[in-house]
């Protein structure tokens, strides 16, 4: 059970976080890369600091996750190749890193419709992939894992939440919606529309990241009260 001091500093570390949010999106809006810098990596690192307040368990794999989605924002924040290769690689382990977080929270009941699930989702993610004609050749094998990651992310949120719609498997299932959404915007911005309605395409996709971010941290806090509730 939280204390009421506890709470306080939950509440305005919240209003914090989506104050800087705010910040970052109209910042990604007008494209000033000073402000960008110093509000873009804070959003994970606020959750880290709100996770560490709102959780009696404090797994260490939440905040390996949101430390490299702290890198990857920094990387992505060029548009250098170099920059994305490498922010590639960080987004990689970082997306490793919560799937095999959520697996572990949320095992997989049923195989079959999984499978289902994940496959539809390939198929979305490998037709965007084939019909652009402009990924650097040292991004490619990275894409392609990306896109296998995404689809089993997918399929874990939605399996779950059809075969349960409770309280963690809704907040789940809006969480990977959101980092799918999130990973669609970004593959279109890079190698589709690098010029046209870039001044749209950067705040949605950094407005998707916040709640995506936001909502699987609720997912996290809600399994670990049913854990302790249930330990009672």
């Amino acid at each position: 059970m939280l204390s009421d001091t506890k709470k306080n500093i939950i509440t305005i570390i919240t209003i914090i976080y989506f104050a800087n949010a705010l910040i970052e999106v109209v910042s990604e809006y007008y494209s000033n890369n000073t402000i960008i810098f110093l509000a873009k990596p804070l959003i994970p690192f606020l959750l880290i600091v709100l996770y560490y307040f709102s959780s009696e368990r404090r797994n260490f794999l939440f905040i390996s996750i949101m430390f490299f989605s702290l890198i990857t924002n920094v990387l992505f924040i060029p548009k250098t190749p170099i920059c994305l290769f490498y922010g590639l690689i960080a987004f990689t382990i970082h997306r490793i890193l919560l799937i095999y977080y959520i697996y572990i929270l949320s095992k997989i009941k049923n195989i079959k419709l999984f499978v289902a699930v994940t496959i539809s989702l390939l198929a979305i993610f490998f037709y965007l992939f084939f019909a652009s004609s402009d990924i650097p050749d040292n991004s490619y094998a990275l894409l392609i894992l990306q896109n296998i990651l995404g689809a089993i992310l997918g399929g874990i949120g939605i399996t779950n939440y059809i075969l349960n719609d409770n309280k963690q498997n809704s907040l789940l299932m809006i969480s990977v919606l959101l980092f799918l959404s999130l990973q669609m915007v970004i593959y279109v911005e890079r190698y589709y529309l690098t010029s046209i309605f870039f001044e749209y395409i950067r705040p949605l996709a950094m407005a998707l990241n916040v709640i995506a971010f936001y909502s699987f941290y609720k997912y996290v806090i809600t399994v670990e009260s049913n854990y302790n509730r249930f330990a009672l």
